[in-house]
């Protein structure tokens, strides 16, 4: 039995079916993520686990213990919010403090925990400092550390980083994470970011319309998608239609498939490469390039097909949009997925 499952659960607003039977269950101390876009269902399923919703139908089980029908107040779970919802006429460390407070634990102990959880956060020094003189990572902190003190059988943190900074936001997911660990922490992790999910999680749920798409190893989910809509919110995988993958390599495609392929496993050239055994060489002509940090994401049109092409960002390497280009797409990073009705979502 998982320390946390869900059974069924059905959510509904009026006529609108929010979570359609999702079923799965999570092992104590991992962190999962709830990963998929806008309006999938994954933040409302956080707020069923918590209480803050009801469900329609189905069941929660936390540590074999039926919750679906218990208060909020009495599940014993913490939860950050985007909006990090810290009391703005209280300092750091009574916002803090103030869950301990509600449950009458002893000052000594207060204190304690309460300077426990700043040095863990990283908030030493702004003990005093109340919520509008600190800054949007600063909150953000203070309000896990609010969260983590009282020590709760799960965590659930809803986009709590989507506010922020690329750079603060990479900084606060490693720490995150590392504070997860060091408590063996059972997390819950709400984001549409597919980077987030892949630097964060033990497990990754992909939602798509209220139903899980596909759940796995952020590695399993990311270099197996076993749908079209699963290939194109993570990986940025190209999507051919099995006419257009089999007219530009001459490679069968079983019937009622597509074909999907990573940009980061095709390998660009000036001149035809000389080793291509195992690989489907291509001609194309380069359409443009947009840079992506480390890397350079070239579109390279093939016949009646563009494909994207990502390489790393060499400045004194580069090619230039109408120069004619090889590519090798090594045969084992062809994926045949089942046709759907979505492609190209990326």
């Amino acid at each position: 039995m998982s320390y946390i499952e869900f059974h069924d659960v059905v959510k509904r607003f009026g006529d609108n079916t929010v979570l359609d039977h999702i079923s799965f269950g999570i092992e104590k101390g991992d962190l999962v993520t709830l990963l998929g876009p806008s309006g999938c269902g994954k933040s409302t399923l956080l707020r069923c686990l918590s209480g803050l919703e009801q469900v329609s139908e189905g069941s929660i089980l936390l540590d074999g213990a039926d919750i679906t029908d218990v208060p909020a107040s009495k599940r014993n779970i913490g939860m950050v919010f985007q909006q990090y919802s810290l009391f703005p006429n209280m300092n750091v460390e009574q916002n803090i403090a103030f869950g301990l407070k509600m449950q009458k634990v002893p000052q000594d102990v207060i204190d304690r925990k309460v300077r426990e959880a700043i040095d863990m956060v990283e908030l030493t020094g702004k003990e005093k400092a109340y919520p509008a003189n600190l800054s949007g990572g600063q909150q953000q902190r203070a309000a896990l550390a609010r969260s983590i003190v009282t020590e709760p059988a799960v965590l659930l943190l809803d986009e709590p980083l989507s506010a922020i900074d690329a750079k603060l936001r990479r900084s606060l997911q490693a720490r995150i994470r590392e504070i997860q660990q060091e408590l063996n922490l059972t997390t819950i992790f709400v984001t549409h970011d597919q980077d987030e999910a892949m630097v964060m999680s033990d497990v990754i749920q992909l939602f798509h319309a209220g139903r899980i798409e596909q759940a796995g190893t952020p590695v399993e989910v990311y270099t197996k998608p076993v749908s079209e809509f699963a290939a194109s919110f993570i990986g940025s995988y190209n999507q051919l239609a099995r006419d257009e993958f089999q007219a530009m390599t001459g490679a069968s495609v079983p019937a009622g498939h597509v074909v999907a392929v990573r940009p980061e496993t095709i390998a660009i050239t000036a001149d035809s490469p000389a080793d291509v055994a195992g690989c489907h060489v291509v001609r194309g002509t380069v359409a443009g390039s947009t840079p992506r940090g480390n890397v350079l994401r070239y579109t390279v049109r093939v016949g009646a097909v563009t494909l994207r092409v990502d390489a790393l960002f060499r400045s004194f390497h580069m090619f230039e949009p109408g120069q004619d280009v090889y590519l090798a797409i090594p045969e084992h990073d062809c994926l045949f997925i089942p046709a759907g009705a979505l492609r190209d979502a990326a």
